[in-house]
């Protein structure tokens, strides 16, 4: 049974594509078919898709079964303008059935499929869906990628929470960039007193495949 994996996010432009590469490229080093898909992509101007065309360029060089696929196979729904689906759309209800077929089609051809959300876990899709909404439609496992930079402790918390609430099985990744360089005065000392594992994109990816494959 194909390994469904969703990497959401405490906000946006917190790195989920850099991280959903990471993830493709250890699994893949590990003998696993990765594949990934994007359900969501708005601000695609002229079928310019910035995010899908970045993971099908990694993809396509990690499973020589991928390369047929073109960006409308890695981001199934697309919409112009730069903000959440809900307002992109002008509420158009979820095509989950239609996400779900690019996945089940990923799936034929992959042990693992990553599937990277858009935004974080409460930006809207439609009047009844959140992000959060859609790992549990898809019966995927979450990482959540936080940043590192003042306020991460209680954006990552209330991620957190809202995860748990929905049962949602998840990890949590820091992505710490370098004018992070005061984490370890600022944020960390919180979360590695209180036992919480403190674990690094940049230096703990394969910590990370680890804990999310048995999820």
């Amino acid at each position: 049974m194909t390994k469904l994996i969703f990497v959401t996010a405490t906000n946006t432009n917190i790195g989920k594509t850099y991280t959903t590469k990471l993830l493709l490229k250890e699994f893949a080093s590990r003998g696993f078919s990765v594949g990934v898909i994007k359900p969501i992509e708005t601000g695609v101007i002229d079928g310019l898709a910035p995010d899908a065309d970045e993971l099908l360029e990694c993809v396509k060089e990690l499973n020589p079964k991928l390369w047929s696929l073109e960006a409308e196979d890695i981001v199934p729904i697309t919409y112009k303008l730069a903000a959440s689906p809900f307002v992109a759309s002008n509420n158009i209800p979820l095509d989950l059935k239609k996400i779900k077929i690019k996945i089940e089609e990923m799936e034929a051809s992959c042990d693992i499929v990553i599937i990277e959300g858009a935004g974080g876990l409460y930006v809207p899709i439609d009047d009844k869906n959140m992000m959060i909404d859609l790992i549990s439609h898809l019966n995927a496992v979450a990482l959540l990628v936080t940043h590192c930079s003042l306020g991460c402790i209680n954006d990552t918390l209330l991620s957190k929470k809202a995860l748990e609430n929905k049962n949602i099985s998840h990890a949590v990744a820091f992505n710490c960039k370098e004018s992070d360089d005061d984490f370890s005065q600022i944020s960390e000392p919180y979360f590695l007193k209180t036992g919480f594992e403190v674990l690094k994109v940049g230096n703990d990816i394969e910590k990370i495949c680890d804990v999310l494959y048995n999820l």
